[in-house]
């Protein structure tokens, strides 16, 4: 109902929007994205805190934290897209070196917009060539918001044995399904790669699963995942919550209004980009005066998921005959002196 009306309007616009091209970014800052991840660790788990805040195929947030004497170590990282055979596959590439990370950057765009194989292991070995950089397989068996493109195992498996000897570690997502992590824990087995944590956070809750590690720096922990295949994923409460319920919090997260947030993160649409006629990516505020009536009207038919009573029943119904299984592969040896967030704050597509 939402896609079909903001469609009607849109056609109505100035500049008509192509959905398949436009993308939204969450609601936090990057500033208030690290902080609610050091926060968690450190309130929460009582433990010194490394993030890592990824972006698809952009570095713009580590670069902007890096500029700030109390994040300057924040590490440069992004999440890769890769097209491959058909589909799209998703690295997260963490801590890049500071002084070619544009350069890789830009080689890596390159290959996003005109996909090679030879291109493709040249670039991986690339990347494993950097002993402090980490390469981590996001979510493999979730398409995440690639519509129309379709992911089968012949793919993954071509994937897999294409790249495996360039990647350091498969990822357990806080985002998906205990069945679908524990299914990427068998990968993980098969390739004989350790699993690691990604938050893939996209509203304002801090991520459901973090790393715990004896190092003290962001290269250090890349070696014990690397040298010495050495990882503690952290499972925190809200990853236990039914994967319905952690989906309609982020949603509600994502369409709500932020007046107290910077100009340009308070309403929904001034989050929403699209390219104007110039070609310029712009805000699709930018795009009408102001939201439509009767789109506002299903965003507050939504917002009624916020009221405590729904929520509670949302709960009874979806927690009901729900018993926490949490992945077998999860190591429960936890003497950490720092916890770490791989966590994803990641601009989508939005169809």
């Amino acid at each position: 109902m939402l896609h079909a009306a903001l469609e009607k309007q849109c056609r109505k616009s100035r500049i008509p929007v192509d959905f398949a091209r436009a993308y939204w970014t969450p609601p936090l800052t990057p500033k208030l994205a690290y902080e609610t991840e050091k926060n968690q660790i450190e309130n929460t788990v009582g433990l010194r805190s490394l993030v890592s805040l990824t972006d698809h195929d952009n570095i713009e947030a580590p670069l902007v934290l890096r500029k700030v004497r109390e994040t300057a170590q924040t590490p440069i990282s992004l999440e890769w897209s890769v097209p491959f055979a058909g589909t799209i596959f998703h690295l997260g590439v963490h801590n890049l070196p500071s002084g070619q990370a544009q350069a890789i950057v830009d080689d890596l765009a390159g290959y996003t917009r005109n996909p090679n194989d030879r291109r493709l292991g040249e670039l991986l070995a690339t990347l494993d060539a950097f002993p402090d950089v980490l390469v981590v397989f996001n979510h493999p068996l979730w398409t995440q918001t690639c519509v129309g493109v379709h992911r089968d195992a012949q793919a993954l498996d071509r994937f897999l044995e294409w790249a495996a000897q360039f990647l350091h570690a498969f990822e357990i997502n806080a985002t998906r399904s205990t069945k679908e992590n524990n299914r990427v824990g068998q990968l993980a087995e098969q390739w004989r790669l350790p699993l690691v944590s990604g938050g893939d956070r996209h509203g304002c809750a801090a991520s459901g699963a973090l790393n715990l590690t004896r190092a003290e720096t962001f290269c250090e922990f890349v070696s014990e995942i690397r040298q010495e295949q050495r990882s503690h994923v952290l499972l925190m409460p809200q990853y236990t919550e039914p994967v319905t319920i952690r989906t309609t919090r982020t949603l509600l997260d994502v369409i709500r209004n932020y007046p107290e947030y910077p100009m340009g993160s308070r309403r929904w649409d001034e989050r929403v980009f699209h390219t104007d006629e110039n070609g310029t990516e712009r805000p699709l505020s930018a795009l009408w005066k102001a939201p439509p009536k009767y789109v506002e009207q299903i965003l507050s038919g939504i917002r009624l998921l916020e009221n405590a009573t729904v929520q509670r029943a949302m709960e009874r119904v979806f927690r009901r005959g729900a018993i926490p299984d949490l992945p077998r592969e999860i190591a429960a040896e936890v003497i950490p002196a720092e916890a770490v967030s791989t966590e994803a704050v990641s601009s989508e597509a939005l169809w």
